[in-house]
């Protein structure tokens, strides 16, 4: 085996190990924010307590987050340097043209709508026992913040592939040698 089709080998193996890790960390993540928001509408009255289980979710996007921008751009750059359009491999390019062809029917690889449910869950617990106004502005803006951080990762998600193939072939076009 050449250095060439080793290294096309470790990296597609590296893209499914990733997708598998990816899709179990989503319950692992949900269970511990689970289990955390349980533990403080139980057993606490601070409203500020909210931002434990928030703190999990937060953990847990952000994990599913940099494992998928990784796949994305090992997927691009085997795009770019192992595929070849009359040989092959095409499994990248062919991905990227179906992908569109989906209306409505695409999936979310942040798993965005769980996170967004649970944040929004999540705060409940802080209105419950009266919570002043500062610490209600606090964990409210907390809250949002992660809101608008999920849905910009998302929007980011949706251009990655576009952007990186165009990095990836402006950099070959440079380097057309390697």
């Amino acid at each position: 085996m050449s250095l060439s089709e080793a290294e096309f080998a470790v990296l597609r193996r590296t893209i499914a190990v990733r997708g598998t890790v990816r899709m179990i960390l989503l319950p692992v993540a949900m269970l511990g924010w689970a289990a955390l928001a349980l533990a403080v509408l139980m057993f606490t009255e601070a409203p500020m307590a909210a931002l434990f289980p928030l703190a999990a979710l937060v953990g847990g996007f952000e994990a599913i987050h940099a494992l998928h921008v990784g796949v994305e751009r090992i997927g691009r750059y085997l795009q770019v340097y192992y595929e070849n359009p009359e040989i092959g491999p095409r499994w990248e390019t062919t991905v990227m043209a179906v992908g569109p062809a989906l209306p409505g029917g695409g999936i979310d690889p942040l798993f965005s709508l769980v996170f967004a449910c649970a944040t929004f869950i999540n705060f409940i617990p802080a209105l419950l026992p009266g919570p002043t106004r500062t610490e209600l502005g606090v964990v409210g803006v907390l809250h949002l913040a992660f809101i608008i951080r999920v849905v910009r990762a998302r929007g980011a998600a949706a251009r990655q592939r576009a952007v990186e193939l165009e990095s990836f072939r402006a950099l070959r076009a440079q380097h057309p040698t390697a």
